[in-house]
């Protein structure tokens, strides 16, 4: 059964990657690649005679234990017993860590969603009016880097490249802009507990705190991307042509009402990683908590001003417009790992890499590169699977207590995954979704990015990861 799950997944994120030649949404693929995959491992708990055909030795004492915990399945057939276990235990502890990563995202993007439908980003976009091609260059990366800190990358890319095309006329010159931007949205979600899918889903569960990736994937994700930008500076020189203004749109909401609502949106998303670190619960219920004060306040805003756009702005109507395939994509993919580490496939798979490599640092930059052609968020998810947290206790008892340690909370290979999987994906234009997103919104042609763009995002990440290392070594 291993054998043929392991087909399975592997052709299923052929099916992932190559999404733009076959044409096939990748959210239909994953979402058919997870239930598959369980479905698999379900019909071989009903057909084979033994738990031992379907879980992995590490099981095996907790299957015991579930089946003395229901001495109703006692008398009833190992194969019976090993379905309920399946479905009682794995699907219910997996669907329930998923869930918490997907109410999160749900949350996030809603409020970004309700600042966006109010014209908050403008509070940012209004104060970007140089026309000198270096200066703009930084300034649009710095805003872009500290933005998708707090936002995810894709609404970043989206509002950044908006922006672009109220500047920049030009179409090449407005690709170099845009190219930066992905770069700039990929270092700077990778050092946030919130600004990147992969970094979420480290910090949900709880694997990174929020001062380990300040003190640790912080610099690294600065030199990653000042390292490229540095070069591409250097290619830009002289003034940008003036374009002319467009007139103002017509809208019922007021600047300041704008403002209010940026401030509170971006406000409510920095809360979130304050309160959990004041009532340690679990960060989608901050995320919610935020989401549900708001929806109070713009109901109370609306039903006080009578608005002609009340409708379009509430809540119901801002829900709708969220990206829905993003997060049934996330679902399918992590159900998909979640039968993988069920089965024992990916400890398999960490053995074989302790033994093999032993070297967490290259590990990890590995996986980096490798999300640059595959999607960094199954990628981190199998990793995660692959290499459970550790306690104390665990380290001290290990064979090489050095090297378990980097598994701890807050240990060296979560902080560096965080970094590496975000960062790595500026290499290739497909390689994350802010790169996916530029490419589509300004027709950025694979063969361009990669002559002009990929060697220097590679240079970047390789230059963060080398910053990692001599962190490692400084601050221990």
């Amino acid at each position: 059964m291993t054998t043929i799950l392991i087909a399975v997944f592997v052709f299923g994120y052929l099916g992932i990657a190559l999404e733009h030649p076959l044409k096939i949404d990748k959210t239909a693929t994953a979402l058919v690649l997870g239930m598959l995959l369980w479905v698999i491992y379900a019909c071989n708990a009903a057909h084979f005679f033994g738990p031992e055909s379907i879980l992995p030795k590490e099981s095996m004492e907790h299957f015991h234990q579930f089946i003395a915990e229901h001495p109703d399945l006692a008398n009833e057939p190992l194969h019976k017993q090993a379905l309920e276990y399946i479905l009682d235990v794995n699907v219910v502890e997996h669907l329930g860590e998923i869930a918490q990563t997907l109410f999160f995202l749900i949350g996030a993007m809603t409020i970004v969603e309700l600042v966006d439908v109010h014209g908050g980003f403008k509070v940012i976009t209004d104060h970007i009016v140089t026309r000198h091609k270096r200066t703009l260059l930084w300034i649009i990366a710095l805003v872009t880097f500290f933005l998708s800190a707090i936002l995810d990358n894709l609404t970043t890319t989206i509002v950044m490249i908006m922006l672009l095309r109220k500047l920049v006329a030009d179409k090449h010159e407005r690709w170099i802009y845009a190219a930066s931007i992905v770069l700039a949205a990929n270092s700077g979600g990778a050092w946030s507990p919130i600004g990147d899918v992969t970094t979420i889903m480290l910090w949900v569960k709880g694997n990174v705190t929020v001062a380990s990736l300040f003190k640790y994937v912080l610099l690294p994700s600065v030199v990653s991307v000042v390292v490229p930008l540095l070069f591409i500076s250097y290619q830009l020189k002289g003034e940008l042509p003036a374009i002319a203004e467009e007139k103002a749109i017509d809208t019922t909401i007021t600047s300041r009402e704008r403002s209010v609502m940026f401030y509170l949106g971006v406000g409510g998303l920095i809360f979130v990683p304050i309160f959990k670190s004041l009532t340690h619960l679990p960060p989608f219920v901050g995320m919610l908590l935020v989401l549900g004060l708001l929806w109070v306040f713009t109901e109370m805003f609306y039903n006080k001003k009578m608005l002609e756009k009340a409708l379009e702005h509430r809540l119901p109507t801002v829900i709708s417009r969220i990206d829905m395939p993003s997060i049934l994509f996330f679902l399918g993919i992590l159900m998909a790992v979640a039968v993988l580490q069920s089965t024992g496939v990916l400890a398999w798979l960490a053995t074989e890499l302790d033994s093999s490599v032993h070297n967490i640092f290259i590990i990890d930059t590995i996986l980096g590169v490798l999300s640059s052609i595959v999607d960094n968020v199954p990628l981190v998810a199998a990793a995660m699977g692959m290499y459970p947290v550790v306690n104390e206790t665990a380290v001290a008892a290990a064979a090489d207590p050095v090297y378990m340690a980097n598994f701890v909370v807050d240990g060296h290979f979560w902080a560096l995954l965080s970094y590496c999987a975000g960062v790595g994906g500026s290499v290739l234009i497909i390689g994350s979704a802010a790169g996916v997103i530029a490419m589509g919104l300004e027709k950025i042609s694979f063969g361009w990015y990669m002559k002009h763009i990929s060697w220097l995002a590679l240079l970047g990440y390789l230059c963060g990861a080398a910053t990692y290392w001599l962190e490692m070594q400084i601050l221990g």
